[in-house]
């Protein structure tokens, strides 16, 4: 378990400092969080969320095996 962390830890990392796609996710985030707050919980604040999180979910090994 605690190898699988230390693996995920270092793609984010690797994959963090002077990525503009990354740091825009990163500031992203905040925002999503806030938006399912202020509109409440529904469908559409549902799927923006989980876009969020597939997709940042996905970079992160995408740009860790390139």
């Amino acid at each position: 378990m605690r190898a699988r962390l230390s693996l995920v830890v270092d793609w984010v990392s690797e994959t963090g400092p002077n990525d503009p796609v990354f740091d825009s996710l990163l500031l992203t985030g905040p925002l999503v969080v806030a938006l399912v707050v202020v509109l409440g919980r529904s469908p559409i604040t549902t799927a923006v969320a989980a876009a969020y999180v597939g997709f940042f979910a996905a970079y992160v090994p995408y740009k860790a095996l390139q």
